[in-house]
């Protein structure tokens, strides 16, 4: 009787029932699929967390090789400079008080100034062209190890292999030898034009010093300032037969270095890479010019007395400016080459060309876009 009774509930309320069987059991699969798919988005986005980890470090590690090999060129620049700009000779010579001591004083001014400016110039374009080579061949360098992993291809099928990161690095070598004796010869006569005329017993305030150099660097740059190109200094920087268009009958990896020296080639040429090189001149003037307001404050009988007023014979200066290469192209630790490679736009525009040239088309990688700091 009991059964009847259900039996009965159930067939007069059968289409309730099967309306909430059905609802019951969509709803299991619907929780069920969506437990797939939250699964599913949190594999992914542990992956592409993990993924963007490995880069961040890829790129971190980049930097911090950057910033060590520019630290390590630097005796080699030291010892260029002062073999080709031999003031020390000079000094020498004045000690044994010959005859023509006015004219030794003369060229000892010439040589300190264009000595000074001339290491504050290439030092400022080797943290920059560096920073550019080092993640440009760190993209190539990413991208390879991805497709290593994805499709097993070997040291030997990757496209930035170690001869082409050996040939493409060498690349800096044109900077630190041509360039560095063209950027000697450019600078001399314009240090001759804007100092040459001043005498040694010219009283020179730090203002004047700041002007001076500032009449050089404007001198210098704007007689490279021409309408077919924005770079002004990169003739000093890279041989324009390193990015000119030779490809014809090349084996692959000689097009490989082919293109990544055009690459690099357009890079230097470009607004960016002139706007964050100036930054690193305004800086470095700057920081000279501190290392001669320290020798004004020195020369200062009274320490109240303000170091913008005070005076100093030009002759009095020339040493401190002399040695001013030794603060540039010092060993480690080396603050004023520290300061220049910690700028924020030499960073940035590092994070720029990693991110570019680590993630482009057509290579079947994965995208990996993540912001570096």
């Amino acid at each position: 009787m009991v059964f009847s009774s259900i039996w009965g509930f159930i067939k007069r309320h059968r289409r309730k029932f099967i309306f909430t069987g059905l609802v019951v059991s969509g709803g299991v699969l619907l929780y069920k699929y969506a437990q797939d798919k939250l699964k599913e988005l949190q594999e992914k986005e542990s992956t592409q967390c993990l993924i963007q980890a490995r880069k961040q470090h890829h790129f971190d590690s980049n930097q911090r090789t950057c910033n060590m090999t520019v630290l390590s060129m630097l005796p080699s620049i030291r010892e260029s400079l002062m073999r080709s700009l031999d003031s020390e000779i000079l000094t020498a010579q004045l000690k044994a008080k010959p005859a023509n001591k006015i004219e030794l004083w003369e060229q000892l001014k010439i040589t300190s100034f264009t000595r000074s400016v001339c290491g504050t110039y290439v030092a400022c374009m080797l943290v920059v062209f560096l920073r550019v080579q080092l993640n440009i061949i760190g993209g190539y360098m990413y991208i390879d190890n991805l497709l290593a992993v994805k499709n097993n291809m070997t040291e030997e099928t990757s496209v930035a292999t170690p001869t082409v990161q050996h040939r493409y690095l060498e690349l800096v070598q044109y900077l630190l030898n041509d360039g560095l004796s063209s950027l000697i010869e450019a600078v001399r006569p314009v240090v001759e034009d804007v100092i040459g005329s001043l005498p040694l017993r010219q009283t020179l305030s730090l203002q004047d010093v700041d002007k001076i150099f500032n009449d050089i660097r404007q001198k210098l740059e704007d007689k490279r300032s021409d309408t077919k190109s924005s770079s002004k200094l990169c003739e000093f920087i890279m041989s324009e037969d390193q990015g000119s268009d030779q490809a014809q009958q090349l084996t692959p990896e000689e097009k490989v270095l082919f293109k990544m020296s055009k690459e690099t080639q357009d890079i230097i040429k470009s607004v960016d890479f002139q706007h964050v090189l100036g930054r690193c001149l305004d800086v470095a003037f700057s920081r000279l010019l501190d290392k001669v307001a320290d020798f004004f404050k020195s020369e200062t009988t009274n320490g109240f007395v303000n170091v913008t007023t005070a005076q100093v014979a030009m002759a009095k200066l020339i040493p401190v400016i002399n040695g001013l290469v030794h603060v540039i192209c010092a060993n480690a630790p080396n603050p004023f080459m520290q300061e220049l490679l910690l700028l924020e736009p030499v960073k940035d525009l590092a994070a720029n060309i990693y991110e570019a040239f680590s993630h482009q088309e057509g290579q079947g990688v994965e995208d990996t876009t993540c912001t570096f700091t």
